[in-house]
C-alpha cells in the first residue's frame, strides 16, 4: 500500500478516521494493534543513492564475494556471473539488474491468530524482538545468567501478550540445548508453542531447515496451507563482512527457499572493522552484500519470500565493540533503508541494539533515538527493537514490557493527522468559544478520549504526593509486577495436542510439555 492509499483504515493502524469517530463505538488504541508508517526519511539524497547503487554493482562485478558453496556458484554462473582467477564469484550489473527487476515485492508474513500479519507494502513499519542474547536477567538473582529453552518459551508468551510487539524472533538462545539440531528444532518449537505471533529464528544447517520446515507443515495443516500463508521466516546471515560468503549459511538459504520459507537476507558488517570507516562506504559494502544475497534468492526461486535485511553496526574503535545505541548507529541505518526504498524491496534491519545493561536512561534514549529514526526511515521490519541489552549480549524481560510501552508511542508518533471537516471542528471552535470556555463536556472529546489516546501499562502519571503514598516506584517496578502477571496467567496452546504429538514422536523436542513448563 502506498502512502495516502488504503482501504478505509487509519495510518495508525485498524481505526477507522471517518466523519463517525465520535461516536461510542470507536476502539481505543491501546487495544488495538499500532502500525507505524516511515515516510522514508534520511540522510541520502536522491543522487547519493544513486552513486551508492552504482558503487555496489562495481563492487560485486570487480571485487564479488568470496567461498561461495558449490550449489551458489553453480546458479550465478548460469545466470551470467563468473569465477576470476581469485576464485571470487562476480556478478554482472546485468544479472543484478534482472534480479532488481524480477523481486518478490508483494510480501505478506502471517501470524497464525488475531490480527498479526504484517504486509510488507511501502513504508509500513512492523516492530519487535531479536538478538538471539547468550544470556537473560533473572530478577529472582538479580544478575544475568545463560539462557535457556523455558526462557525462550517464556519469552514468547510474555511478547504474546504486548500489543506494540508485533513478531517474535529469537531474543535468547536455548544454551540447555546439546547440539545444533536440537538447538534448532527446539527454539523453533517453542517459538511457535509461545505465541501466535510471526516468528524469526535460524538453522545451522540445511538438515535443520527440513525439520523446521517440518514442524511448520505439520503445525499448518500441509506444505500447501504453510506455503501459501507462512508464519515462520529464517533469518539467514549469508555474508562474513567483508565480501565474503557463509558457505553453510548459503546452503540454508538455498533450502529455506525451495522450502517456501521466508528468508531475511541479512548482512551485518562494523564500520571500521569488518567495513570502512566511512558511513558511505560502509553502506556501499553492505548494500553490495545483501543485493548478492537477494540475487541467489531469486535464482533459487523467482518467487521468493526474500526480504532484504542490511544491518550494519557500529564500532566504538575505542574498544572494538559495538556502539549500538550511538547517534552514529541511527544515521548508518536509515542510510541503508534508504536504498532499501530505492529498490523498492521488502526490508528488515536491527535498531535497538542499546549497551546499557538494565532498561534505565541510558536504555531508554539509545533505544527511543535509534528505534524512531529507522521507523521514520521506513524499515518494513524492525528486530531487536525491544527487550534486548549489554549489546545484544543479554534480555531483560521487564525491557520487554517497558520497551512494549515505548514502541507504541513511537509508532503514535508516527502516525498522520487526518485532516477534514469532520476534525478540524469550526463548529465546535465557535460554539465553546462563544460559550462556555471549554472542550471538556463536549461529547466529540469524551469519545475521542477512548479512541485517539495511547494508554500506556508502564509509566507513571501520578502527582508526586500519591506517588511518593505508593511507594515512589518506578517503571521497572511496574514492569517487573507486569512480566510477573502475564507468564503466571498466559498458557497458550497454539499447537494442537494432535500434532504436538506428532512431532515429539518424529523430532527431539525437549520442551517440557504444557502442564510441566
Amino acid at each position: 500500500m502506498r502512502r495516502g492509499e488504503g482501504s478505509g483504515r487509519s495510518r495508525t493502524g485498524r481505526i477507522r478516521r471517518d466523519k463517525n469517530a465520535a461516536d461510542n463505538s470507536i476502539e481505543s488504541l491501546d487495544e488495538k494493534r499500532i502500525i507505524g508508517f516511515g515516510r522514508g526519511n534520511g540522510p541520502l539524497h536522491d543522487n547519493d543513492m544513486v552513486a551508492i547503487h552504482e558503487a555496489a554493482l562495481a563492487v560485486l562485478a570487480n571485487t564479488g564475494l568470496g567461498e561461495a558453496s558449490s550449489i551458489v556458484v553453480d546458479l550465478v554462473v548460469a545466470a551470467g556471473g563468473q569465477i576470476d582467477s581469485r576464485g571470487r564469484l562476480l556478478f554482472s550489473p546485468d544479472l543484478v539488474t534482472a534480479a532488481l527487476a524480477g523481486l518478490r515485492r508483494d510480501i505478506t508474513l502471517y501470524g497464525r491468530a488475531g490480527d498479526h500479519d504484517m504486509t510488507l507494502s511501502s513504508g509500513a513499519v512492523h516492530v519487535g524482538t531479536g538478538g538471539a542474547s547468550p544470556l537473560i536477567f533473572d530478577a529472582g538473582l538479580g544478575k544475568y545468567r545463560e539462557s535457556n529453552l523455558v526462557d525462550l518459551y517464556d519469552a514468547a508468551r510474555l511478547v504474546d501478550r504486548l500489543d506494540h510487539v508485533h513478531f517474535f524472533s529469537r531474543p535468547v538462545v536455548a544454551r540447555d540445548m546439546p547440539d545444533a539440531r536440537h538447538l534448532d528444532v527446539n527454539t523453533a518449537f517453542a517459538c511457535l508453542a509461545g505465541t501466535a505471533k510471526h516468528v524469526f529464528t535460524s538453522a545451522s544447517s540445511p538438515e535443520s531447515v527440513r525439520d523446521i520446515a517440518t514442524i511448520c507443515y505439520q503445525i499448518a495443516g500441509s506444505k500447501k496451507a504453510f506455503r501459501d500463508k507462512p508464519f515462520l521466516s529464517l533469518n539467514v546471515n549469508h555474508v562474513v563482512p567483508p565480501l565474503r560468503f557463509d558457505p553453510i549459511a548459503l546452503d540454508v538459504m538455498v533450502e529455506a527457499v525451495r522450502s517456501g520459507i521466508p528468508v531475511m537476507v541479512n548482512c551485518f558488517g562494523q564500520l571500521g572493522a569488518s567495513s570502512p570507516v566511512t558511513i558511505a562506504g560502509c553502506v556501499t559494502q553492505t548494500i553490495a552484500e545483501t543485493l548478492a544475497g537477494m540475487v541467489i534468492a531469486w535464482l533459487v526461486n523467482p518467487a521468493a519470500h526474500a526480504v532484504f535485511g542490511p544491518r550494519p553496526m557500529i564500532t566504538d574503535l575505542r574498544t572494538g565493540g559495538m556502539a549500538g545505541g550511538s547517534g552514529e548507529q541511527a544515521l548508518l541505518t536509515a542510510a541503508t533503508i534508504q536504498m532499501a526504498r530505492f529498490y523498492q524491496l521488502p526490508s528488515s534491519t536491527i535498531a535497538g541494539a542499546t549497551d546499557s545493561k538494565s532498561p534505565d536512561a541510558q536504555s531508554g534514549y539509545e533505544k527511543c533515538l535509534n528505534v524512531a529514526q529507522t521507523v521514520h526511515a521506513g524499515a518494513n521490519i524492525i528486530t531487536q527493537a525491544c527487550g534486548a541489552q549489554a549489546g545484544l549480549m543479554g534480555l531483560s524481560l521487564a525491557a520487554l514490557v517497558i520497551d512494549n510501552d515505548m514502541l507504541g508511542s513511537i509508532l503514535r508518533a508516527s502516525s498522520t493527522v487526518t485532516v477534514s471537516p469532520e476534525t478540524i471542528v469550526l463548529e465546535s471552535i465557535d460554539r465553546v468559544a462563544c460559550g462556555v470556555g471549554h472542550f471538556l463536556g463536549e461529547p466529540e472529546t469524551y469519545a475521542r478520549m477512548h479512541s485517539d489516546f495511547l494508554y500506556l501499562k508502564t509509566v507513571d502519571r501520578l502527582g508526586i504526593e500519591a506517588w511518593e503514598e505508593a511507594g515512589s516506584p518506578d517503571i521497572r517496578d511496574h514492569a517487573h509486577d507486569r512480566v510477573k502477571m502475564i507468564l503466571d496467567d498466559h498458557h497458550p496452546t497454539y499447537i494442537d495436542a494432535e500434532s504436538e504429538m506428532i512431532l515429539r514422536k518424529t523430532l527431539p523436542i525437549l520442551l517440557p510439555p504444557r502442564d510441566q513448563t
